[in-house]
């Protein structure tokens, strides 16, 4: 380590301050190449030396690299080989659980020295668990020795709070401590974002002082205090962003498309069986108006499983149509363009047959464009939408490639946005004369506070109730491994529906075709021989044995993502038609495939998907009239958090509710991974699910900040902290990618 007596600048490349091999260690494992990376790359938890850290959560961190303070309760040498090899095994305690350590070899004789019973340490190293115990192999230590000698000494030693850094096996959290010394006095040039009339008006800390205040604290009033600050930065900086695009998009022109009385969407709604809830005409309103409007819509429409928003997005295509327009939709897979093609095809019905013979004189024509087409159909395809003859198109991201040209592209539907990065988005949106209205839908419900993190560029509309004539569908976990009978009783109902004229889906998490995951054979076999859970259940493996026992004689066919294009819609037309009975699916079917009379839905391994999942693959059966049933098999233990989580599924419906509880059980990380990518990089303090008000109050202040000055320009701190969110590497997380 560099004494501190220069401060190193904040852009300077770690080598400089700390050395070549930490600083790669720090790029390398943290990401961390700068001392502003380092400075904001925050204490995880904070240890009292005069507290017992606790060692009883650590049975949840088996394979992580942790760091404990404990005190050595006995340490005792062992020998084996005949007295050749030894072997040191020390017993740390907190109060709360006892953890053993192992050294072995020559490696036993400076732990034998330092660690006495009665001494306390930091220990740091990976969990693992040997002879049903929880261990430390090899743990990395520094001792807590108290060099002091006044009473008075003892205790502020006592009371001093350790900052615990997420750290790795090749730099340890106290390492970090030191790398982090040698750049705080740079803490003094970090330039502040936010505005100071913001920040004096609520009362917080100045970026120099929580910097200092949340890597050495003196008390833990001051790191409530710098957490506070650090998460307004990310908030606010991440909500002007936001609202930049906001404001850019306001400024942008685009063609108003008002629907034309008597035209095509009232045709199409005078031939629906059915009346629209109140919830589709609010929404559908939203649209119209932001349609007429002449600045690009950008609006976000989540809605429930099965509320029906395919009808909403198709309305909206209708009415741009319906002045000249064309629409697109793009979907993420193939399946589901196909689905989404035969589906609004169907609903259209002779207004889908524009120009052709038979068809409506108000009609227009719906392609279908994606990768596997065939030349001739391609071509076909290409031209209609090029002369305008197809008002509407649906397609996967063969839609964005340089060939397709339309005649006048006025609304783009994107649907599960988050499969969607915005290059995409703006690829396709380009294609149009003038920037095209742009609708992006998801099925997965979003938390208020996630949508405003994640989808704080759009306007966000809400489907929450389901059409008349839906059906409930009723949820039960199936313990196959405490209760083997259960799993027989669930392919008897697949049976019984199947023999009402019903038809049925099975979902695995793996196709088993010995392509999965390269790694998944050595996992396989690390796993048999430990004893532990066995691999995922397989597509294929699954077909197989169904075939030929509980569901024989049965039509059983399988889809997975790796089938050949024309294979899988040829099952899936087979599927629709009602030849096949049972289907063996992955996940491939969980968004928008839709089949009235599936009723049933067996999801095995249900436990190894998330708690949205399970709801988005629930939402395939009961949408017809007869009501629907999910099964979801687990072979864990009762009490585990997983059979929880599949619980809490069985217990409801509605998806914003599951949404939370999937929030709350997942890590940050996670949550938005599914969204953005670089997540990590940019939410260090802030939790969306936690902070709701930091987030809301930040989006506010941010959306009034750019209204009075959208360059910025009074404000050069807060230019310098968005430049370095969207620098290229970051500019993903924004982006939803």
């Amino acid at each position: 380590m560099v004494c501190n007596e220069r401060v190193p600048a904040l852009d300077e490349d770690l080598k400089k301050t700390l050395g070549p091999a930490t600083a790669k260690v720090l790029a390398e494992q943290l990401g961390l190449h700068t001392a502003l990376d380092l400075l904001h790359h925050y204490p995880r938890r904070y240890a009292e030396r005069g507290e017992l850290t606790s060692l009883a959560e650590l049975a949840d961190q088996i394979d992580e690299h942790v760091t404990v303070v404990a005190q050595v309760a006995d340490a005792r040498v062992l020998t084996f080989n005949g007295g050749r090899g030894k072997r040191l095994e020390v017993t740390i305690t907190d109060g709360s659980g006892r953890l053993q350590l192992v050294f072995f070899g020559a490696g036993v004789h400076k732990p034998h020295k330092d660690l006495l019973p009665g001494s306390r340490a930091m220990f740091a190293g990976k969990v693992s668990m040997f002879n049903r115990k929880l261990q430390l192999a090899h743990p990395a230590y520094e001792p807590l020795g108290l060099d002091a000698t006044t009473a008075e000494a003892v205790d502020a030693f006592a009371q001093q709070l350790i900052p615990i850094y997420p750290a790795c096996k090749q730099l340890e959290s106290w390492k970090i401590a030191k790398a982090v010394d040698a750049v705080l006095p740079s803490a003094r040039e970090a330039v502040d974002p936010l505005p100071p009339a913001l920040r004096e008006g609520r009362g917080m800390l100045p970026l120099t002082e929580a910097l200092l205040a949340i890597h050495r604290p003196r008390t833990k009033a001051d790191v409530e205090a710098a957490r506070q600050r650090l998460k307004w930065d990310e908030a606010f900086v991440l909500q002007v962003a936001l609202a930049r695009r906001r404001h850019a998009d306001t400024l942008l022109p685009a063609v108003p498309r008002r629907p034309a009385p008597g035209g095509l969407l009232d045709a199409f709604d005078a031939k629906l069986p059915f009346t629209l809830t109140d919830g589709q005409l609010t929404v559908s309103r939203e649209i119209f108006d932001d349609l007429a409007t002449d600045h690009p819509m950008h609006r976000l429409l989540q809605g429930e499983v099965g509320s029906g928003k395919t009808m909403v997005a198709l309305r909206a295509m209708l009415a741009v149509v319906d002045c000249g327009g064309q629409a697109a939709m793009l979907a993420p897979t193939e399946v589901l363009a196909q689905q989404h093609h035969r589906s609004i095809t169907e609903m259209m019905g002779e207004l889908a047959e524009g120009g052709l013979l038979g068809g409506s004189d108000l009609g227009t024509k719906v392609v279908l464009l994606t990768g596997s087409m065939g030349t001739a159909a391609r071509r076909r395809a290409l031209l209609d939408l090029v002369t305008g003859e197809a008002g509407i198109v649906i397609g996967t991201h063969a839609l964005i490639e340089d060939k397709v040209k339309f005649h006048d592209l006025g609304l783009v539907v994107v649907d599960e946005q988050h499969r969607f990065g915005v290059e995409q988005r703006d690829a396709l949106r380009s294609k149009g004369k003038q920037p095209p209205h742009l609708l992006v839908m998801t099925a997965t419900p979003i938390p208020r506070t996630v949508a405003m993190t994640v989808f704080g560029d759009l306007e966000t509309s809400v489907l929450d109730q389901l059409p008349a004539g839906r059906s409930p569908i009723a949820t039960h976990v199936v313990p196959a491994k405490d209760k083997p009978h259960f799993l027989a009783r669930a392919w008897e109902r697949v049976r019984e529906e199947v023999e009402k004229g019903h038809q049925a889906y099975v979902v695995c998490p793996r196709i088993g075709d010995g392509e999965d995951d390269p790694k998944a054979a050595k996992k396989k076999a690390a796993a048999e021989e430990d004893g532990e859970r066995r691999p995922p259940l397989a597509v294929l493996e699954i077909a197989e044995q169904l075939a030929g026992g509980p569901l024989a004689g049965l039509s059983v066919e399988v889809l997975h993502g790796r089938m050949d294009p024309a294979d899988k819609d040829d099952v899936m037309r087979r599927f629709a038609a009602g030849e096949v009975k049972v289907l063996v699916a992955t996940t491939v079917i969980e968004v928008g495939v839709n089949v009235p009379n599936s009723t049933v839905m067996v999801i095995m391994d249900a436990d190894r998907f998330g708690v949205s999942q399970l709801h988005q693959l629930r939402g395939r059966v009961g949408r017809g009239s007869a009501p629907g049933l999910c099964l979801l098999v687990s072979e864990m233990h009762e009490a585990s958090p997983a059979r929880a989580r599949l619980a809490a599924v069985a217990a409801t419906l509605d998806g914003f509710e599951l949404s939370r509880i999937d929030l709350e059980q997942r890590r940050e990380g996670d949550v938005l991974g599914q969204a953005q990518s670089g997540v990590r990089s940019s939410l260090r303090m802030l939790s969306v699910i936690e902070d709701e008000e930091v987030i809301a109050q930040a989006r506010e202040e941010a959306t009034r900040v750019v209204a009075e000055d959208p360059e910025l320009t009074g404000l050069p701190g807060l230019l310098t902290a968005l430049d370095a969110l969207l620098d290229t590497e970051r500019e993903q997380y924004l982006e939803k990618g």
